[in-house]
């Protein structure tokens, strides 16, 4: 409390006792007058009546510079003391309490300052007997006369003690107010019950006046404010925890789990937020790499170290015995290989085919699965639809799965005679974005032009026969390829060993259909796969392809520009093979195992991958070396079915598909596949000298190697 505030508060307690002491006086003056003037009627006014009349007085309308008074005498019973009884005012007019009771106090205190009837004083009161009425000066005449009552009001200003401690308001409370005295801080420090009175009613008659809420008041409201939603929240918190109890208690049963887990909006956001939390797992970014050590400090130097295996994706779920038929990448999104896969006999309630689309930032489940009525043997991503994925199964139907929708296919093709009715191996999107069909070829010899949108029916067949046979002319096609930028023309590879030319459109040359005078032969067992160059790079060498049999043998051939100049330049597009066919530029005899897949690489003009039974990966270079693989890693115990090398511009990654269902994925040292500006210079006369050596081949040294390559089949 500051100082001033003190010193108030000892003024008001000066008058406090001199009113007490006023009164006192008036008492012994009224004994005094009883005793000399006889017996007087008792006093029989209580003090509820004394302090009624004084809130009466407090609540009349009044004017600053005049008050009436009105005096009762049922209310203060005196005798008429007379002239000679006049009493002094025990306390000046400016120091009691104007507008308080103490102030009406004060006055009537003084009722006997004036003597007799007649006396009159401008601050005085004129006695009274008990028997008179209350009368109204201003309007009776003598002996009473008018008495002028002067209140002062004065309005205080006091500034908040530095000690005090500051306001605290919640948000929901946004005022503006006037702070006024601190009457709660006087209300405390007063000793009497009648100082406490006096106090508060006057701070109700100045809030009343002022309109203005003060700051005991406000902080009054705060405060219950504060508890109110204090209890609201306890209440809440008691809701909930009653709420949690009862869920707690509440078990669910097995049947509301299980239609839980079975909601398809459940099982959506479950496998969506696991998929997102498993990628950022299995990244396996390097975050304190040393850029300074180079790109291949992490690779041996020794033969067989210069690939590591980075990843081998499988599922315990899915792919667990089955076995992978087909890889392809994305075109669109490098991180993305599709994988299809044929039956597994121990799961009879799985569907008989899948195709597994596996994600390099998520290693420990596939990005997307899809089912298939049958095994799937063949799979491609559409290069012009990137979340179409096309598949060839066994029973014959093309099959077509969009990333967007669920397992099952969104379009397939019927089981009838317009399409294909057996195993389907070979397949491939030719086109441009505006026109574009898919190429699918059957074990029966029949070629189908799909339309990617339309697979109730082709819009081409194509039936490939070979009239020389001798039991039959059909022609059991295992693989097909196109040449690079060619959508008519392509080369298949058969069940017999031999290689054929096709045509789909009926040319100047050449009709449509299978050209059976141009037969590439030298294979002794079925055609495995065939690879055409890729045909990038400054010389053009999209004419050269690779396959790949079962007898053991990977080839390089060279394609033959028309069949009427076969005789004329055998010599200088292959050689003769053993019935007149077109020989091989070259014959890579380094497996010990059926060789089931090859590939070129799609940046490197002379590197080129196998996989074999032996689960061996081998990757070859021609400008290195034509007679063994610069690099030669087993990669699994079981059998590798096929490979692909991924589409980016380095093309660092490989995919190996294995016969145990898992897809291996291996980092391939970056000088292997980083071709020099020379590259296509040495590639081309590589080629020129496999021409050449072949050139003066006989039929008979082709024909002893075709023998040793059937004695190694058998």
């Amino acid at each position: 409390m500051s100082e001033r505030m003190k010193k108030e508060l000892e003024e008001k307690r000066a008058r406090v006792a001199e009113l007490r002491r006023a009164r006192e006086e008036r008492m012994a003056q009224l004994a005094q007058a009883s005793t000399s003037q006889g017996p007087v009627e008792p006093l029989t006014t209580s003090r509820k009546d004394v302090n009624d009349l004084v809130e009466s007085l407090l609540a009349r309308p009044s004017t600053p510079a005049r008050q009436t008074s009105y005096v009762s005498a049922q209310s203060h019973a005196t005798p008429n003391i007379g002239t000679s009884g006049r009493a002094s005012r025990s306390t000046p007019p400016e120091s009691s309490l104007p507008g308080t009771p103490g102030g009406r106090a004060s006055r009537l205190s003084n009722e006997g300052s004036t003597g007799g009837s007649g006396g009159t004083g401008r601050s005085g009161f004129t006695s009274m007997t008990p028997s008179q009425p209350m009368v109204d000066r201003e309007t009776v005449g003598s002996p009473f006369q008018p008495i002028d009552f002067v209140d002062m009001q004065q309005e205080l200003y006091e500034l908040p003690s530095k000690t005090v401690k500051p306001v605290t308001y919640s948000k929901a409370i946004q005022t503006s107010v006037t702070i006024s005295t601190s009457t709660s801080d006087l209300e405390s420090d007063a000793g009497s019950e009648d100082e406490r009175g006096i106090i508060r009613r006057r701070r109700r008659r100045d809030d009343g006046e002022s309109g203005r809420e003060t700051e005991d008041d406000m902080r009054t409201r705060i405060l219950e404010e504060l508890e109110e939603e204090r209890k609201s929240l306890e209440n809440e918190l008691k809701e909930l925890k009653e709420k949690g109890e009862e869920q707690k208690v509440n078990n669910l049963s097995d049947e509301q789990r299980q239609a839980i887990f079975a909601a398809p909006d459940f099982s959506a956001f479950i496998e969506e937020s696991t998929k997102i939390v498993q990628r950022a797992l299995s990244d396996g970014y390097d975050y304190i790499k040393d850029y300074t050590i180079g790109i291949d400090g992490a690779f041996d130097e020794s033969e067989g170290q210069k690939i590591k295996l980075f990843c081998a994706f499988s599922d315990e779920r899915w792919t667990n015995g089955r076995s992978v038929t087909d890889l392809d990448w994305s075109p669109k999104f490098p991180e993305l290989i599709a994988a299809s896969y044929n039956k597994n006999p121990s799961a009879i309630n799985d569907p008989d085919g899948i195709v597994a689309v596996w994600n390099l930032h998520l290693l420990e489940r596939p990005e997307f699965i899809f089912h298939s009525p049958s095994d799937v043997l063949s799979v491609t991503f559409s290069p012009y639809h990137p979340t179409l994925i096309f598949g060839g199964s066994y029973s014959g139907q093309v099959l077509l799965w969009d990333t967007r929708a669920k397992h099952l296919p969104v379009l397939k093709t019927p089981l009838s005679s317009s399409g294909h009715t057996y195993p389907i191996y070979g397949m491939k999107m030719v086109g441009t974005q505006n026109a574009n069909n898919l190429i699918t070829t059957s074990t029966d010899g029949l070629v189908c032009s799909w339309l990617s949108d339309m697979l109730a029916q082709p819009q081409e067949t194509l039936p490939l026969t070979v009239p020389s046979h001798n039991k039959t002319d059909e022609v059991s096609i295992t693989c097909l390829d196109f040449p690079d930028n060619e959508t008519s023309t392509f080369w298949i590879g058969t069940e017999e060993g031999s290689i054929y030319q096709a045509n789909r459109y009926d040319r100047a040359s050449s009709k449509a259909g299978l050209n059976s005078e141009d037969v590439y032969r030298g294979h002794a067992a079925p055609i495995t796969g065939i690879d055409f160059h890729p045909g990038t790079g400054s010389i053009d060498f999209s004419d050269l392809f690779l396959s790949s049999s079962v007898d053991w043998t990977v080839k390089l051939w060279k394609t033959k520009a028309s069949s009427s100049n076969n005789s004329k330049n055998s010599s200088s597009n292959g050689v003769k093979g053993e019935t007149g066919g077109i020989g091989s530029l070259h014959s890579f005899e380094e497996a010990d195992d059926y060789v089931f897949d090859v590939k070129w690489h799609p940046h490197h003009p002379a590197v080129f991958g196998t996989v074999d039974g032996n689960g061996k990966f081998d990757l070859w270079n021609l400008n290195h070396d034509v007679e063994v693989p610069i690099v030669s890693t087993t990669v699994s115990s079981e059998a590798l079915n096929k490979l692909a090398f991924d589409k980016t511009p380095l093309s660092k990654k490989v995919g190996l598909g294995s016969s145990n269902g898992k897809v291996y994925m291996y980092d391939i040292m970056e000088k292997l596949i980083q071709p020099r500006d020379n590259e296509w210079i040495e590639m081309q006369k590589i080629i020129q000298s496999l021409a050449a050596s072949k050139e003066n081949t006989t039929n008979g040294l082709v024909g002893e190697l075709n023998t040793q390559g059937r004695s190694r089949y058998r």
